[in-house]
């Protein structure tokens, strides 16, 4: 077996993508298996989060490994002054694989660089989300059938949300049309607009929501106002409730639309919106149990014919 890291999205082909999604749909047939029975996974959030990280705990669970890490950097000894690269030296004697959260831009590729484990980014800073991405393109195509020639609407944190970053850049593949719909003080980055004209990528740009502009789209995208990234707390204030997808909007909404959101949401999904045959992003969350098992297993070089032969299977009626 190989060892791999899963730490940029960038770094996935399109083939690679697409057998990705392939190993999902295996887990989600089953989900609880042996296959990681003995091994150890470490989860080290320097950031808060609940669904990524529950999600890759479980992930590991469901397989039949153990977890060890923190939920919170002060309670390590991180906050004793220890540095990056000693606890990832330190937690690699431990471990099998690290799934890490920081808040600095590129420290999951740094932690690659000197782990001798594979590293998975769980998020760095407002750069890229990869496993969130993969969750991401399996619901898309769980939803639509297919990653093709789609209408992406990404609405809202479009500067600071690392999950519409990462999705872009995979979507590279499967020629898209995005609409970026945001606040002027919230845009697509530059680099990123520049991105999308290196690789083709047919994009507009917003500034309203309303059903209309929505109406010819197969997802919309739909992100918070990140609190955390701003450091002029009044800039927040004026744009934190620019957008909010009301059901009222949906009207004109294709039949095969699906609202999507990385969450966790603030103002920007009304409730009403719940009961729609367009939301999905309570389905979408579930989908990161399967996304992170099958990205788990294959920095572990576990491969999709090791998880379609795997004898290991536990039915939990039996149990």
């Amino acid at each position: 077996m190989c060892r791999r890291n899963f730490v940029t999205i960038a770094d996935l082909s399109r083939e690679k993508i697409l057998y990705m999604i392939e190993m999902a749909k295996e887990f989600e047939k089953h989900p609880n298996r042996d296959i990681l029975k003995g091994k150890v996974v470490a989860t080290l959030f320097y950031e808060p989060s609940t669904r990524t990280r529950l999600s890759f705990e479980t992930a590991a669970n469901r397989l039949g490994a153990r977890v060890i890490g923190f939920s919170d950097a002060k309670a390590s000894s991180v906050s004793k002054g220890e540095s990056l690269k000693d606890t990832i030296l330190m937690v690699s004697n431990y471990a099998d694989v690290i799934a890490m959260r920081h808040y600095i831009e590129g420290a999951a590729q740094y932690a690659s660089e000197i782990s001798p484990v594979p590293i998975i980014n769980a998020g760095d800073g407002a750069h890229q989300h990869p496993s969130q991405c993969m969750l991401d393109l399996y619901t898309i195509y769980q939803t639509q059938g297919t990653l093709e020639n789609l209408n992406i609407y990404l609405v809202g944190d479009l500067k600071y949300g690392r999950t519409v970053h990462s999705l872009l850049m995979a979507m590279r593949h499967f020629n898209p049309t995005f609409h970026f719909i945001s606040p002027d003080e919230l845009r697509m980055p530059t680099e990123y607009k520049l991105y999308c004209k290196e690789k083709g990528i047919r994009y507009e740009e917003h500034t309203i929501l309303n059903e209309d502009i929505i109406s010819d789209a197969d997802i919309v995208y739909m992100t918070r106002v990140q609190k955390e990234r701003f450091s002029d707390l009044m800039e927040y204030e004026r744009v934190k409730n620019t957008y909010v997808l009301k059901a009222s909007m949906l009207s004109k909404a294709k039949a095969n639309m699906k609202i999507l959101h990385p969450l966790p949401r603030v103002n920007e999904i009304d409730y009403d919106v719940d009961d729609t045959p367009q939301a999905y992003y309570i389905q979408q969350a579930r989908n990161g149990l399967y996304a992170r098992e099958a990205i788990i297993c294959d920095v572990l070089g576990i491969s999709l014919d090791d998880i379609r032969n795997d004898t290991t299977i536990i039915d939990p009626l039996k149990k």
